[in-house]
């Protein structure tokens, strides 16, 4: 969708590769300070009920497509990780890191395979979030379940973590297809007469 509001606009090559990259960028720093914030209000629990750092990451795909999606979903973490480990406490643990990554990943390429549609008609935005959703968290789990005899994580304890996460997933379930939906106003200069 982003890349349709910027090809109407008639930019370079360059300059869409600049601004891609500047909302990669600005979509990272906020999965990084998303998750931040709701540590220091709700603590480490409130991170695993409101799962903050998905919703750039699926905003993140559904905007951007899935190369620039992926970028989203693959950096986030990693930066997440390596700029609290500087301060003493990473964020995620080292040992979840390469399975939010995964997860994190296919967020932003199942979100990110629904931009052309989304760019056509906004209610696209739905249902991208939400198999971006059930697609992400299954993967998750199966990676688990495929590697539990060589972790310390186990299907049950991670089928706890998701099933606490829950209603994080049910709020970004309507808020991520409506800032979405938002964007897509804003960007693609639709009048109000115009469908979503």
């Amino acid at each position: 969708m982003f890349e349709t509001a910027l090809v109407r606009r008639g930019l370079t090559a360059g300059r869409r590769i600049t601004y891609h990259t500047l909302v990669c960028a600005g979509l990272i720093a906020l999965a990084v300070l998303l998750p931040q914030l709701v540590h220091l209000a709700l603590g480490a629990p409130g991170g695993v009920q409101w799962l903050p750092m998905y919703l750039p990451v699926l905003i993140g795909g559904a905007l951007l497509g899935t190369r620039w999606g992926l970028a989203v979903g693959i950096l986030s973490p990693l930066v997440s990780f390596c700029l609290t480990s500087l301060m003493g406490s990473p964020m995620p643990a080292a040992a979840r890191l390469p399975f939010m990554v995964i997860e994190l990943a296919v967020f932003a390429v199942v979100s990110g395979l629904f931009t052309g549609r989304i760019a056509v008609h906004a209610l696209w935005s739905f249902p991208a979030v939400i198999l971006a959703q059930l697609t992400g968290r299954a993967v998750f789990l199966g990676t688990i379940a495929l590697t539990q005899s060589m972790t310390d994580f186990t299907v049950p304890m991670i089928w706890g973590q998701i099933r606490t996460g829950f209603a994080g997933l049910a709020v970004q379930a309507v808020l991520a297809p409506l800032i979405v939906m938002a964007l897509r106003r804003m960007l693609l200069q639709e009048a109000p007469h115009d469908r979503f």
